[in-house]
């Protein structure tokens, strides 16, 4: 059974949030860098978000100057 913590998505967003705040930006200014909506960077760090594509993804881990293998990475 998926739950919040094991959920593959969960996983990209909390990785996501964790890079961010490491580059020290702010939603809006991933947003900006990536050509996305405040909106939609928002409910990808959510526990709701269910769907990403892997050429978005690839966008924010080059902004973010990460691979893209560190977002799928789950907590030890």
């Amino acid at each position: 059974m998926k739950t919040k913590e094991t959920n593959i998505y969960n996983i990209i967003g909390q990785n996501i949030k964790k890079y961010r705040k490491q580059k020290g930006l702010t939603q809006h200014q991933l947003a900006e860098l990536n050509y996305l909506s405040d909106s939609f960077i928002s409910k990808l760090e959510s526990v709701t978000f269910q769907t990403i594509s892997i050429d978005t993804l690839e966008k924010i881990a080059l902004s973010l100057d990460v691979e893209i293998e560190k977002f799928f990475e789950r907590k030890k």
